[in-house]
């Protein structure tokens, strides 16, 4: 009985057990593939490479090519989760050699996508989610790598049970991540490398700075080449800055000397002196203390018209106010677009934010801030003689902030003791100078140095100093890296110290990095090449064609002259072929006997050889018929030759580079 006729099958169709085996033999091979893949998936995920988190894309980003950029998270803490995000910009120009700036915000808490998005980096962030060209950003001769840290900060995150405490904690997670950040990136391992920062991240830079001049000590570790460290508006000195909060708020007229709130807070302050003197000068934290910068914001509530709530003063900019008890909680104004724009589907995606952060992002974590009291830390300042004797430090301050004012920071710098001497002071009685310092024709700070600190004042900013003043802060960065574009070209600007030029900078101006133009270059070079190798390709077609075509000229009419041997046929007809290309003299001997003579088949001058015997035809005869023939056989031929090798020659001449 046949069998049924199926959509698999054909009547009459059957397979071979040849291609039974190959089938089974394919299949086994697939499974093999499929079972290898699903065992190497868990270790494939875990291995993440710097493809991994190259970032394609950006929502909003302006038109043209994207600034090179990486972003994601390096596990630090396995047992507990942990893991720290960052966001790297690749410089967009190189000056005389390679650097990375390394940007925390403070908190502790905050998250450092405040200075990405709000400070320092390449993008501001406007209405419906649009980013614009930040002029003056930090990434134009460095590249910039931003860091959520500690554990548990903006898209950085850990198990909830597991939020750190202490510095030394802190700073050793930041070596792991270190660690496999230069692994991942090794191109930038050998950089230059500056840490910078502002408000808490006064104490996590000299921590961290602390830690990699340590390990630069271990044998077999490749050393990082720390260079320096910035740190603007730091909580660095807690005993020099929390006496600072009274004076400034006198300076700054918040509160009336010899009033009922001034004596207040002059208790306050006595409370505070008294703790610290019982060993509060080694902790980061005294409550006491504390408690002079919220009396003073709580003294300054006041109704304002238009305004449902009290006002109070803004800690961070004091020019502004703020609905009590927040005081500068909600500022600065970018918080509005910056947040929802962190918060989008799309955004966190093209950052590679891991599913296991299952919170929105959020400029300043309160978990993190409560958990992390560093009780059993000593303040950073303990930290900056040793640092000093090694790199060279800039610390600045915005003349408007209140809570990490310049006040408390030059009076961190005149008790500090370091290179052989106290503060700024040059030799007894005398200090380094104050110079003043003017950009574009404007006023816009002081600057102060002495044995390898530098310190600067910004007129009219705020705790956010880059926030107010990118372009100024991109000068006050080349300056202390030591950038000169006079190396390198562009537009220099106009700088000045105490009236002097320093090394020629550059600030903004470049919309486009230097690495994106190179790309649309490459494109170009690419484009253009294959546009040379189709108009190359056409061409070799048509020099085939004709020499091709002249080839069977050339053949045709050797067959011609030869006395077209072929229509003899047989084994003559193959001597013919040989003749006709000029290959042997007996042939076209051969050719003349066979003619036909009653179809005139042959030259007159022939006639008289027609009836005489071999004999009789005299050598010389012969010869000068044989002489003729081979004059005729050869004269296109080398024609054809000349011609080809003039050819490779005139196209060596035109440039071998232009027919590639």
């Amino acid at each position: 009985m046949a069998a049924p006729f199926t959509p698999h099958s054909s009547p009459g169709a059957r397979q071979s057990p040849h291609l039974r085996i190959w089938k089974t033999l394919l299949a086994a091979t697939w499974l093999c593939s499929i079972s290898l893949f699903l065992t190497a998936a868990p270790v494939a995920l875990a291995e993440k490479t710097a493809g991994d988190y190259f970032v394609h894309s950006l929502p909003g980003a302006p038109d043209g090519p994207l600034l090179k950029m990486h972003a994601g998270h390096i596990e630090v803490n396995p047992d507990h989760n942990g893991n720290l995000f960052f966001w790297h910009y690749q410089n967009r120009h190189l000056a005389d050699k390679p650097r990375t700036v390394i940007w925390l915000n403070g908190g502790p808490g905050c998250s450092s996508e405040d200075g990405a998005m709000m400070e320092i980096g390449p993008y501001r962030v406007r209405e419906g989610s649009q980013l614009e060209y930040n002029d003056g950003s930090w990434d134009e001769f460095a590249n910039v790598l931003f860091v959520d840290n500690p554990v548990g900060t903006g898209f950085s995150y850990v198990d909830s049970n597991s939020y750190l405490h202490e510095l030394d904690e802190m700073a050793d997670q930041f070596m792991i991540f270190l660690e496999k950040f230069f692994l991942l990136f090794p191109e930038y391992s050998h950089d230059d490398l500056y840490l910078a920062g502002e408000s808490y991240a006064g104490m996590h830079i000299p921590y961290i700075a602390h830690h990699i001049l340590e390990r630069n000590k271990s044998p077999g570790k490749e050393p990082y080449n720390l260079k320096g460290l910035l740190i603007g508006n730091g909580w660095t000195s807690p005993a020099d800055q929390y006496l600072s909060y009274l004076p400034f708020a006198y300076k700054m007229g918040l509160v009336q000397g010899g009033s009922k709130e001034a004596k207040s807070l002059e208790s306050q302050q006595a409370m505070c002196v008294k703790d610290l003197d019982k060993g509060g000068k080694d902790h980061v934290d005294t409550q006491s203390c504390e408690m002079i910068l919220q009396e003073i914001l709580r003294l300054s509530q006041k109704k304002v018209a238009g305004k449902d709530d009290k006002q109070c003063v803004n800690m961070y900019d004091v020019r502004l106010t703020d609905s009590y008890p927040s005081c500068g909680m909600n500022w600065p104004p970018d918080l509005a677009t910056v947040t929802p724009y962190l918060r989008r589907k799309d955004v966190i995606e093209a950052l590679h934010v891991n599913p296991d952060k299952r919170t929105g992002w959020t400029e300043c974590n309160g978990a993190v801030g409560s958990n992390f009291k560093a009780r059993k830390s000593k303040p950073a300042v303990k930290l900056l003689p040793d640092l000093l004797a090694q790199i060279p430090v800039l610390l600045f301050s915005g003349d408007q902030d209140m809570i990490c004012n310049h006040l408390g920071t030059e009076e961190l710098i005149n008790n500090l003791p370091f290179n052989g001497g106290q503060g700024f002071e040059l030799s007894p009685g005398t200090w380094a100078p104050r110079r003043q310092w003017t950009f574009e024709g404007e006023p816009a700070g002081m600057w102060q140095e002495a044995r390898n600190l530098t310190y600067v004042v910004f007129y009219n900013s705020s705790h956010m100093v880059p926030f107010d003043y990118p372009r100024r802060t991109r000068d006050m960065l080349d300056r202390f890296m030591g950038v000169d574009i006079a190396s390198i070209g562009g537009k220099p600007t106009d700088s000045r110290i105490d009236g002097e030029k320093g090394p020629v900078t550059s600030v903004g101006g470049h919309p486009n990095s230097t690495v994106a133009e190179e790309a649309e270059e490459a494109k170009l070079k690419e484009a253009t090449w294959k546009a040379y190798y189709k108009s190359g390709e056409v061409a070799l077609v048509v020099v085939i064609i004709l020499a091709s075509c002249g080839g069977i000229y050339v053949w045709r009419d050797r067959r011609r002259r030869a006395g077209y041997g072929l229509v003899g046929g047989g084994a003559n007809g193959r001597e013919g072929v040989r003749g006709g290309m000029g290959l042997g003299m007996e042939s076209m001997r051969r050719k003349r006997s066979e003619r036909d003579v009653e179809a005139a088949d042959f030259d007159e001058n022939e006639l008289d050889d027609l009836g005489a015997s071999d004999g009789e035809e005299t050598e010389r005869k012969r010869a000068e018929r044989d002489r003729e023939m081979e004059r005729e056989r050869y004269s296109i031929g080398g024609d054809s030759d000349e011609e080809e090798n003039g050819s490779r020659k005139e196209k060596g001449a035109n440039g071998h580079g232009s027919v590639r």
